[in-house]
């Protein structure tokens, strides 16, 4: 175990990359008396974004959004930010970039977890003939649609740092791999045509990469163990797996600390980001115990066929009411049956469209007040508009995706 065995490594201002990988689609506003690196800006704008705040009201794994102690998507954002964190302190890499990447990585998750992203996965290749992955979908929330306000309080973009923008779209941990490292080419990010296609560009982002799948292992066990997904056969098998390497462990939060330690001990710049043999076979091993006993559980069927019904109905009313640039008024007509809905899209669409075909009043205001990509333009065809309503369903939370559902059933 070498502490700050990475430190020339780091992404700081030695590295040679540093104007590249902190340079943003766009020049930020500035004040003169600010203190903070380009990485703990965008650590700020994202912990101020309302994607992030909506985290707190998204499903995890278990759908369970009235029960204060199981984990939601905001808690296991945390949790990633805490073992990347942890480790890349410890091997000497940017703690701030680590955390920015961290913070960020799980943005553009639909609501009701991975089974919303199914939904909107089979909506997307039908309708767009396109594909949908979270990872690419954070990267377009992040570039495209969040928006904060500047000082003068007009909404613009994040316009985040290409290092924690490349952090979100190659973040993905399904793959078991070991040995991280980053790519050596700094490309464009449209060439991520599939999940995990390209490592991170950052030793910090592999740092995140890994400490996600740690983060989300563990804290799925513990969560399935309280709600009684796990019978007594099953935590016996898993006390078996966990005792592989740790003869007393007793819980996960002690599986997870051994495969930091394990992390910090085994990675170097030769090797990279790693965990040795053994504790990369007990942390596959578990991985494949939650599946077969936690992800593939038949408990879980009702809550799929709920919430693809919640989403689909959800797309379906709005579809309903495409009509170019005048969509408006068949949304008019809409609104008088379920107005929360539709007055939400309203707005959604008013921030996202070329001011001059949002009408006069109130969401004209809306849209005079935000100068940041119109990337619907004006609406000029049915994919572009169904476009718009697929990015708005997969921000929406758990709950706000129900009080829809509701307001629904009694049109």
């Amino acid at each position: 175990m070498t502490k700050g065995i990475f430190q020339d490594y780091a992404t700081n201002e030695n590295n040679p990359n540093w104007d590249k990988l902190t340079a943003r689609p766009s020049t930020l506003y500035s004040r003169n008396d600010d203190i903070r690196t380009p990485f703990a800006r965008d650590y700020t704008r994202i912990l101020h974004s309302m994607a992030y705040r909506r985290l707190k009201h998204k499903t995890q794994v278990f759908f369970n959004i009235n029960n204060d102690h199981i984990c939601t998507r905001m808690e296991h954002v945390a949790h990633v930010e805490s073992v990347s964190s942890t480790i890349a302190n410890y091997l000497g890499l940017n703690g701030e970039l680590t955390k920015s990447i961290a913070i960020g990585h799980d943005l553009g998750h639909a609501p009701f977890g991975h089974q919303g992203e199914t939904v909107i996965k089979k909506l997307c290749k039908k309708y767009l003939k396109e594909e949908f992955w979270h990872e690419r979908n954070g990267l377009r929330f992040v570039d495209d649609i969040e928006l904060l306000e500047d000082n003068y309080k007009i909404s613009k973009n994040l316009d985040l740092t290409y290092a924690v923008r490349d952090g979100i779209i190659s973040h993905c941990g399904e793959v078991d791999e070991n040995g991280l490292k980053p790519r050596n080419d700094l490309i464009d990010f449209s060439d991520f045509k599939t999940p995990g296609q390209y490592q991170p560009a950052t030793w910090e982002g592999c740092v995140v990469k890994l400490a996600d799948k740690i983060a989300y292992v563990g804290r799925d066990i513990e969560d399935a163990i309280n709600l009684g997904f796990i019978g007594e056969e099953e935590k016996s098998k898993l006390l078996r797996l966990a005792r592989i390497n740790d003869e007393s462990v007793l819980n996960t939060t002690v599986i997870m600390h051994n495969l930091i330690i394990d992390v910090c001990n085994n990675s170097s710049p030769a090797d990279g980001i790693c965990l040795s043999d053994k504790y990369l076979k007990q942390l596959n091993e578990v991985k494949a115990f939650n599946y077969d006993y936690i992800y593939k559980n038949e408990r879980f069927e009702p809550y799929k066929k709920y919430s693809e019904l919640v989403i689909t109905q959800i797309f379906a009313f709005l579809l309903d009411a495409f009509d170019g640039s005048h969509s408006w008024v068949a949304l008019d007509k809409k609104e008088k049956a379920c107005p929360m809905l539709v007055k939400s899209f309203k707005v959604w669409l008013a921030k996202y469209c070329d001011s001059t075909i949002v009408p006069d009043g109130e969401f004209k205001e809306i849209a005079l007040k935000c100068e940041n990509k119109k990337i619907y333009k004006k609406i000029p065809n049915r994919k572009t508009y169904i476009r718009a309503i697929l990015d708005y369903i997969s921000g929406m939370t758990d709950s706000f995706a129900i009080k829809a559902f509701n307001e629904l059933l009694t049109y």
